[in-house]
């Protein structure tokens, strides 16, 4: 498309670029030059939109609160709408797990984050937490998530599958030739501590034992 007939260029184009980018090549690769050549504008045209790689990062993660399903069913148990509410965050997560731990490290003042994180205490308070409980669950909730999704046990790095394979293989080999006398339980469990072969049971194994400890902490509360 020739450069007079590209649509205007909007901060909306320029974040989901920004997140193809990380998606594709990792979070590292997002810089204003290289979003811009892949924009096929000047960085110039993106620093009409965003003042810095900074504020680009904060479109970022708006963004992703943005995609976040709020809808719970008022009628249904704290709990259930918790996991209804936090089984959302982890879909949207996975599908950017490169950005994904920057929810965790920054802070946003946007209408989406501050509406998710209205939805969570609302949710919690209805499990009888008090202000200050449910603010370190939602702390402690979104660092969980954020690294659950960012680590995932044996994650294939963009580009770089041969050499995942071979450092999986490399990891299963040394945990199996460990002298069982000594370490009985880390050869057994060679094949799950070098790979994650279900990463879908990862996840809802980890979403699980989350809420586990939530619903503990309600019934002690009580």
């Amino acid at each position: 498309m020739a450069a007079d007939q590209r649509p205007p260029l909007t901060r909306r184009a320029v974040v989901e670029g920004a997140l193809s980018l990380a998606d594709s090549a990792g979070l590292g690769a997002v810089t204003i030059r290289r979003l811009a050549n892949d924009l096929g504008v000047t960085p110039m045209a993106l620093y009409w939109h965003f003042r810095s790689k900074d504020e680009l990062l904060d479109g970022m993660v708006d963004r992703i609160y943005e995609q976040l399903d709020l809808t719970v069913d008022a009628s249904a148990p704290w709990s259930e709408q918790l996991r209804t509410f936090l089984g959302s965050m982890v879909d949207v997560l996975r599908s950017h797990p490169s950005t994904a731990l920057l929810l965790s490290t920054r802070s946003t003042t946007s209408e989406s984050g501050l509406r998710a994180t209205e939805v969570a205490l609302d949710i919690l308070w209805r499990g009888g937490f008090s202000p200050m409980e449910a603010t370190q669950i939602v702390r402690h909730v979104l660092s969980t998530l954020t690294n659950l999704v960012s680590g995932v046990p044996g994650s294939e790095p963009q580009g770089e599958s041969g050499e995942l394979l071979a450092a999986q293989r490399r990891a299963r080999s040394f945990l199996g030739s460990l002298p069982p006398e000594r370490y009985p339980r880390l050869v057994e469990a060679a094949g799950p501590l070098s790979e994650c072969e279900d990463e879908d049971a990862y996840f809802a194994f980890g979403l699980d034992l989350l809420l586990a400890g939530i619903e503990t902490m309600a019934e002690r509360e009580r």
